[in-house]
């Protein structure tokens, strides 16, 4: 990938997933950890760590601990607006929701879906990004399966998302698709998206759309604003089939306790986006 200053290279994730692991066992104690604390646990100089730290999210360990606790989730949560309220504000194929990216998507016909993805040509590649190595996938009009390797492994992740249509034609050929990468993790540009999914699906993921970077809400609240409050459980399984992860942000869905819940891509990378994005929005 270019060279962004927004974007951090794997090794960074690897770091950070090492530190987020010490973090997890140190609040489950109920301490908080220094930067001289973090930084002997990874035996690296605290001086090493701030700089790559910070690289990856402009803010310090302390403050960024401050991200990942269930209080700072409530607070979240208790500040959401309904989703259609922030659908009118944004526009739900909307803009802005990180920074100057514009996000443009488009939903494959019902018929498409219902073949399996019968004739459709699907590129792939190997990308970077701030939370570790992706897969990416996408047809002429735009990206439809992006997925983080670094807990499930890159064999596991391109099965996943291959599978969901069968009978497609899958072609290594990253560089049609980079631009659409580089902008989503950048956070400046333009990216695209084919929405390849059942109709109820490609609803909820709509709904998901219109959720703000640094915003949460609750798999009810996305039922809700689909129109069918009683249909949390089948929401619940739609946000897990998302393929485009971080894009259609299906991280930003939580329990109404303010618990994480689930993440298809792995619980530690949920986290981190999270926090990711509130320091981001912190920042800005």
């Amino acid at each position: 990938m270019n060279d962004h200053s927004d974007i951090a290279e794997s090794y960074h994730y690897q770091v950070i997933a090492r530190a987020l692991d010490e973090i997890d066992a140190a609040q489950a104690a109920g301490e908080l950890l220094t930067l001289e604390a973090i930084s002997a646990r990874l035996s690296m100089s605290p001086a090493h760590f701030q700089r790559l730290f910070s690289a990856w999210v402009g803010v310090s360990p302390k403050r960024y601990q401050q991200y990942l606790t269930l209080d700072f989730v409530r607070e979240l949560l208790s500040q959401r607006l309904p989703l259609d309220e922030v659908a009118d504000r944004a526009g739900l194929s909307g803009t802005g929701r990180l920074h100057d990216l514009v996000l443009r998507w488009e939903a494959m016909t019902p018929g498409a879906f219902a073949r399996g993805g019968g004739g459709v040509a699907i590129r792939w590649g190997r990308f970077d990004s701030p939370f570790g190595p992706v897969i990416a996938m996408g047809t002429d009009q735009g990206l439809c399966g992006m997925g983080f390797t670094a807990e499930m492994g890159e064999r596991e992740t391109f099965d996943d998302l291959a599978r969901r249509w069968p009978d497609a034609r899958f072609t290594e050929d990253p560089e049609p698709l980079r631009p659409w990468v580089e902008a989503a993790f950048s956070r400046h540009g333009e990216a695209k998206l084919t929405l390849i999914g059942a109709p109820f699906q490609i609803k909820v993921w709509e709904a998901l759309l219109s959720i703000p970077s640094g915003q949460v809400t609750t798999y009810s609240g996305i039922a809700e604003a689909i129109g069918n409050p009683k249909a949390v459980r089948a929401v619940g399984t739609a946000v897990g089939r998302n393929p485009i992860s971080f894009l259609i942000p299906c991280h930003r869905a939580l329990r109404k306790s303010g618990g994480l819940g689930g993440y298809h891509w792995g619980l530690g990378v949920k986290r981190a986006i999270l926090g990711w994005e509130g320091a981001r929005a912190e920042a800005d």
